[in-house]
Parts: C-alpha cells; sequence; structure tokens
C-alpha cells in the first residue's frame, strides 16, 4: 500500500484533524493568559481518554509494532494525566492561607 493510497482512503480523517487544528488554535487564542494553567491542567487530566485508546489498541494488536506504539501512548498518556495533575495541586497550593 502506497501513501498516495493510504492518504486517499483516509482523507476524511486528515479533513477532520486538519479542522480540529484550526478550531484549537482559534478556542486556545480566546482564553485569557490567566486561565492557561487551569485550561491546561484540565485538559491534560481529560488525556486519560489517549490511555484507554492506547490500552484498547494494545488489546487488538496482532503485530509487535502496533503493541509497542500501544505501549508508547500508555506511557506519555500517563504522563500527561500525572502532569495535569501535579500542575492543578500546585495551582490550588497557591490558593492555601500561609501560616
Amino acid at each position: 500500500m502506497g501513501i498516495l493510497q493510504l492518504i486517499s482512503e483516509n482523507i476524511e480523517m486528515i479533513y477532520l484533524i486538519i479542522l480540529m487544528i484550526f478550531v484549537g488554535i482559534e478556542l486556545i487564542s480566546h482564553v485569557p493568559s490567566v486561565l492557561h494553567t487551569p485550561l491546561m491542567s484540565g485538559a491534560n487530566a481529560i488525556h486519560g481518554v489517549v490511555i484507554i485508546g492506547a490500552i484498547i489498541v494494545m488489546g487488538q494488536a496482532q503485530e509487535t509494532l502496533h503493541l509497542i506504539l500501544g505501549f508508547i501512548a500508555v506511557v506519555l498518556g500517563t504522563l500527561n494525566v500525572v502532569g495535569g495533575f501535579v500542575v492543578t495541586d500546585r495551582m490550588l497550593e497557591m490558593f492555601k492561607k500561609k501560616k
């Protein structure tokens, strides 16, 4: 299967990804800078969906490459989720009274 055939079979997905990129850039550019950190920490926590998808891919993997890519996605998704919770915890510490 050539790259052109792969592109022609998945052209709807490519258009959808391009649309998502433009919508994401438009949404983020209108968020005040004060809210960037809470938005990013929430988005990282939602990233758990990627972990579930990667686990599903790993469960149905028939080739070693698919298994390795699924494992890498699980590791990176887990790092992103943990990072989101760490950032959220750090933000909440800023609002606590100092003793």
